[in-house]
């Protein structure tokens, strides 16, 4: 079935009891016995399984064509059991530009726990191959990475990892399913902050680690997932399974909103720089092109005069609303090198822009009286 069905039916069926069409929400924490001692049912106690749980984890492993999913409480909570099915002197290579929350797990949790990190620029294969070591265990990916949007080619570090007995794994929460496919290049693990566009309405938290095959590392992480309890509640995985049945048609719409908004940034006097991959200039737009389906809802732009008039831009939107996070349908603006905090890479003049499913025109008026 093609993916746009898929996330309707993927993981749902009537309600056996009832025949409801809308899935029902299982709150029990527990589950009975039979007198025998069984669970005819497969269901023990909501931390290690719960049937909305389920419905989400099979949706999610249809759509990105895996084997098997772990749903869990935040997309944090998905990558920090990624990196805790490796080791104590394990070594990981990290990409230097990514979604700030990645590096300070790395560097403030594991590295106390002694897991080794390198972190280098992704799209530059030489510069993986030199960071490779007898103790490499993990090769992580962002792409488009957060916030400038750097396009990492998957099927290059993919073979990479395993010409050295590494695994890969790819953040594919800009992207979605719908847009790339990490598996069809050789990923091991893909990883999903279901937060943003799969959830798609700023309203629930939630992560997910989807495997291409039953590895021995994700039944850790599976393990690790039940045992260390940071699971979503069977509200929030409803919610997720509901957002994703709209997903397609969504993604389809932010990608050519984007489009549209970075079209005309990208000609504006006041704007030093456009970060989207679906710009024919952009470094990565060849790879883009190559490996996905379409260039997302995420843009970045550097704004001429600095950080202060960066500032002053996101103070005069109308539309746009000045809050952290994506993927959502109402358009965000944030100045990501202030959230990002000490230590920063982003550029000071930067703004990060969610691009959601208000008008285009709308939106491109909104940032032109901003910009002026």
């Amino acid at each position: 079935m093609r993916i746009e069905t898929l996330a309707i039916h993927a993981g749902r069926n009537p309600d056996p009891a009832t025949g409801a069409i809308a899935p029902p929400i299982y709150l029990s924490t527990t589950f009975e016995r039979e007198a025998d001692g069984s669970y005819p049912h497969d269901y023990l106690y909501t931390r290690t399984n719960n049937p909305n749980r389920a419905s989400l984890e099979q949706c999610l492993t249809a759509l990105e064509g895996g084997v098997a999913a772990a749903a869990f409480a935040s997309g944090s909570a998905a990558t920090a059991a990624v990196f805790q099915a490796l080791a104590p002197g394990d070594h990981v290579i990290a990409p230097n530009e990514a979604y700030s929350g990645t590096p300070l797990l790395l560097n403030s949790v594991f590295a106390t726990w002694g897991l080794e990190v390198t972190f280098v620029d992704m799209t530059c294969v030489a510069e993986v191959q030199q960071a490779i070591q007898p103790n490499t265990r993990l090769l992580w990916i962002e792409t488009p990475s957060n916030p400038m949007l750097k396009i990492t080619n998957l099927s290059e570090i993919t073979a990479l990892a395993h010409q050295t007995g590494a695994i890969c794994v790819c953040d594919n929460t800009w992207a979605t399913p719908l847009l790339q496919q990490p598996f069809q290049h050789g990923v091991d693990l893909v990883v999903h902050s279901t937060t943003k566009y799969l959830s798609g309405h700023s309203d629930v938290l939630g992560g997910a680690v989807i495997a291409r095959t039953d590895s021995e590392r994700f039944q850790t992480i599976r393990h690790l997932q039940t045992t260390g309890g940071a699971v979503p509640s069977p509200f929030d995985c409803w919610l997720t399974l509901r957002g994703i049945q709209t997903l397609p048609y969504r993604v389809k719409a932010h990608a050519d909103h984007a489009y549209s908004v970075a079209k005309f940034l990208h000609q504006h006097p006041a704007v030093e720089a456009v970060h989207y991959p679906g710009l024919p200039h952009h470094p990565g737009h060849s790879v883009a092109v190559e490996q996905m389906r379409g260039f997302g809802g995420m843009l970045s732009v550097q704004i001429k005069g600095g950080r202060d008039r960066a500032f002053a831009v996101a103070a005069n939107v109308k539309l746009f609303s000045r809050a952290t996070s994506l993927g959502s349908v109402e358009s965000l603006i944030e100045h990501r090198a202030s959230i990002e905090g000490a230590g920063t890479r982003t550029p000071d003049n930067l703004l990060r822009l969610s691009i959601g499913l208000e008008h285009p025109d709308d939106l491109i008026a909104d940032l032109e009286q901003a910009l002026n």
